[in-house]
């Protein structure tokens, strides 16, 4: 299977190996006394595994042989306290073993999130998300499940088969080693199996991550998919892959079968050998009855541990395989690395100096080249330009989403590079021509980037931004907003986005377009209030329409990558031919509602 731009190919991976799990054993070390108790507790109770039979042989030989109803009493209790101490054993050690497992997924799946979200766009912008929420999820799970029960278990069991086959051994050779016989066939079959099953296991968790990210994309291009009428076309597109997953499964299911299939059968024919052979010793006085009795219990209780040998090796295969899988984005270290500066008193003022720019995915196809522009504090500047010419990507390089291939980008004379992200990224806030909101509240999609700020400032943003509509929903700025908003129109998004980068108070305040989907009265009265806004704020404005460059002390025309213009807007009106063509006015000043041909 392939997946595309997913990141790593996991037909090009080497298969997942104990390395993998190895490197997560950090998870483990916190728990290192519950871990204690769970080995503990386990280990005992593989002793008791092995008492009571030999207590059972003893009432047999003994007490029920002689007719001695006092002897049977005692033993008969010291079986019972047995049973009952190995029934407390398995309580304590699933209560410790629950918490501990528990809280090592929820630290897993912590870091795992802010490993994500330390991660570059260029990172985000390969991956789809369905594959990185199945990591987040089911492999996460997959793992908690082995730490949790195959880890330990792999280890018990291994030590309850070598000590009662030792048990068996001395209470009668003969037998004890037809038992020992037994682990030769399962010991090859395991290692077929093994490396069989890491190529399925693995092909199975690529796929369940192809599949998510049909659902999820199914999910939020609903309107789209609605609007062209193609829900059947992408149900067969989900049915398809479906069937692929289901088909692999099958695979999968097959392998695991027969695998287990003969770990049931060398046990029962075991058993059967043991019987037939058991009951010739005893005739010949070679076994007491009592010590055959013990002899197939305790072999019986091999039974579990080297069945469960199939389920275990299967957990630890898709425990390994989840963990490559986890490791592939812990693998992967971002590039856009904060400094430790901060602006004590920001300004504001932003210089772009010698700015080159491309894609990581794409290094040699430049989108900027030699981009220089000086934005003094409090001053605001249009970029203008045509589709591709690279606007949006020049504003990106502000917040540092993504990083400049050359030059430099300054604040108040610090480059970008040197600051703390996070100081960063409180200096500039940006509204997205396409913005995204998240499912919780009107309030806390307003306050994310400012968690401190004020009802009266709240409202200060709101007026703004004439997001005045919060206050008609049905529980006003406590009602939650649905998933990426889409219970609201496309200009209610874009006024609540823009409300929440006014609210933040930054620095440098980046526009994005973000007025493209007001109509015209609206447009208008956002203009005049961001107009008040800008004059103590400096301000990008990725500027489509020509009201929008008229909230600007000058123009930036960007073309082919460059800024080849700085100026204001009448005067490259009369004097740039270029800048005239992207233009078309309703009158001649240009201060109608016009429209410059979109770009990024």
């Amino acid at each position: 299977m392939t997946t595309g731009s997913l990141g790593p190919d996991p037909d090009s991976q080497p298969p997942a190996g104990v390395h993998s799990l190895w490197r997560l054993r950090g998870y483990l070390r916190p728990h290192k006394v519950a871990l204690t108790i769970m080995l503990t507790t386990s280990l005992v109770g593989v002793g008791l595994t092995l008492a009571i039979p030999l207590v059972t042989a003893a009432i047999i030989d003994g007490p029920v042989a002689d007719r001695d109803l006092s002897g049977l009493w005692a033993l008969g209790a010291l079986a019972m306290v047995l049973g009952v101490l190995e029934a407390v054993l398995i309580w304590w050690r699933r209560w410790v073993q629950s918490n501990a497992v528990l809280s090592v997924e929820t630290a897993m799946r912590h870091d795992l999130y802010d490993h994500l979200q330390s991660l570059p766009m260029g990172f985000h912008s390969r991956w789809q998300s369905g594959q990185l929420l199945s990591r987040a999820t089911v492999d996460l799970s997959q793992i908690r499940r082995f730490f949790g029960f195959g880890m330990l278990f792999l280890l018990v069991n291994i030590v309850q088969v070598v000590t009662v086959t030792a048990v068996l051994l001395h209470m009668y050779w003969p037998l004890g080693v037809l038992v020992a016989a037994t682990a030769v066939p399962i010991v090859w079959l395991s290692m077929r199996f093994e490396k069989s099953y890491v190529v399925v296991s693995r092909q199975v968790q690529d796929e369940q991550g192809d599949l998510a990210t049909r659902a999820e994309e199914g999910a939020v291009a609903i309107r789209v998919i609605k609007s062209f009428g193609r829900g059947e076309h992408v149900s067969r597109q989900y049915e398809a892959a479906a069937l692929q997953l289901r088909e692999t499964s099958l695979r999968k299911v097959r392998l695991s079968a027969k695998f287990w299939t003969f770990l049931e059968l060398i046990p029962n024919l075991a058993v059967t050998l043991v019987l037939l052979l058991g009951a010739l010793g005893v005739g010949k006085g070679w076994l007491t009855p009592g010590e055959l009795v013990a002899f197939i219990t305790l072999m019986l209780s091999l039974v579990w541990p080297v069945s469960s040998l199939g389920v275990i090796l299967a957990m630890a295969q898709e425990a390994m395989t989840a963990a490559a899988r986890i490791n592939e984005i812990y693998d992967t270290e971002s590039d856009v690395v904060g400094g430790t500066a901060t602006i004590a008193e920001p300004r504001g003022r932003l210089v772009l100096e010698g700015v080159d720019f491309a894609f990581p995915d794409a290094p040699d196809e430049p989108v900027l080249r030699g981009v220089d522009l000086v934005v003094e504090p409090g001053e605001t500047v249009a970029l203008v330009g045509a589709t591709g010419s690279g606007k949006t990507a020049l504003t990106s390089l502000v917040p540092r989403l993504f990083d400049v291939t050359a030059g430099r980008v300054t604040i108040d004379g610090v480059d970008v590079r040197d600051l703390d992200l996070t100081h960063l990224r409180s200096l500039v806030a940006t509204a997205f021509e396409d913005p995204t909101l998240f499912s919780m509240s009107a309030r806390e999609n307003l306050t994310l980037g400012r968690h401190d700020a004020t009802d009266a400032e709240v409202e200060q943003a709101i007026e703004v931004a004439q997001a005045h509509f919060v206050h008609e929903l049905p529980w006003g700025l406590d009602t939650r907003i649905g998933e990426q908003g889409m219970a609201l129109s496309g200009g209610q998004r874009q006024r609540l986005a823009l409300a929440r980068a006014v609210l933040a108070r930054p620095a440098i305040l980046v526009l994005d377009d973000t007025l493209s989907a007001l109509d015209v009265h609206t447009e208008k009265r956002v203009e005049e209030a961001l107009g008040r806004v800008l004059t103590h704020t400096t301000g990008i404005v990725v500027a489509h329409r020509a009201s929008t460059v008229l909230l600007a002390d000058k123009v930036a025309l960007l073309q082919d990558g460059t800024i080849t213009h700085v100026g204001d807007h009448r005067e490259l009106l009369a004097t740039v031919p270029a800048y005239r063509e992207l233009l078309t006015s309703d009158d001649s000043e240009g201060a109608g509602r016009s429209r410059l041909e979109v770009g990024v």
